[in-house]
């Protein structure tokens, strides 16, 4: 993927892309309700991001009559590799492991996420002694 067609999205931007990856397409008043149920948040403010993330070209905007629907350019999957490599990048130093190692410290894995990434692992090391 080239540079021009990374998207970085703002926190905001990310919260109303993740609201259309799930309503799409959505008007900005389905927008407005969704990200209102976690917190309060003006519907012109809705309305403003959707008019910049239109001209940014991370949503696209059709019109039935006169009611206008938006929805996400980038698939989600675009969004969280883009997140995820900056992360890893910026946060870690390009370091997966520290990343893993962090994350699993931070939080109380129960004994089920423990089996799936036992298993995870297991299959990963079989891929790659099957590449060799």
């Amino acid at each position: 993927m080239e540079e021009s067609s990374i998207y970085q999205p703002s926190d905001v931007e990310l919260e109303i892309l993740q609201v259309l990856w799930e309503h799409q397409p959505a008007t900005v008043r389905t927008v407005h309700e969704k990200i209102s149920e976690k917190r309060e948040v003006g519907y012109t403010t809705i309305l403003t991001f959707l008019q910049r993330m239109t001209k940014k070209k991370m949503v696209k905007r059709t019109k039935e009559g006169k009611t206008h629907f938006y929805s996400a350019v980038p698939k989600e999957t675009e969004v969280q590799q883009t997140l995820f490599q900056r992360l890893l990048k910026t946060a870690y130093k390009g370091s997966a492991m520290k990343m893993v190692m962090h994350a699993l410290g931070q939080e109380q894995v129960d004994a089920e996420e423990l089996e799936a990434l036992q298993q995870w692992l297991e299959a990963k090391k079989k891929e790659d002694d099957d590449a060799a």
